[in-house]
């Protein structure tokens, strides 16, 4: 889990990435040909948390800072060829801005 403040409200934010995680003998419990398991929590004004992703990610890259002050966080995240029109290992890169409103990337 790493806590850090993706929708620029000054509030630390949450990524859970099941990449490394285990059970007993079995790592792909959380992970398959599209990636792994990767949540993304924000933190509401009044203290309430709210899952915004849900997804399997191949990887993701927070981008640098935003020059505006209190602007989102954009994460680019590696994804299934699927998710571009193409198949499997195919490079897949969509980025988002991060804010309290769900999300999901879809197939076309």
């Amino acid at each position: 889990m790493r806590k850090i403040d993706l929708t620029g409200d000054g509030r630390e934010d949450y990524i859970v990435d099941f990449q490394d995680t285990k059970c007993g003998d079995r790592q792909p419990t959380f992970c398959g040909t599209g990636g792994c398991v990767m949540k993304i929590l924000v933190m509401l004004p009044d203290g309430s948390v709210r899952e915004v992703f849900d997804g399997y990610v191949r990887g993701y890259k927070i981008m640098v800072p935003p020059v505006k002050r209190g602007a989102a966080r954009t994460v680019r995240f590696d994804l299934h060829g699927s998710f571009c029109g193409g198949f499997g290992p195919q490079a897949c890169w969509k980025t988002k801005a991060i804010t309290a409103t769900s999300f999901a990337f879809e197939q076309p």
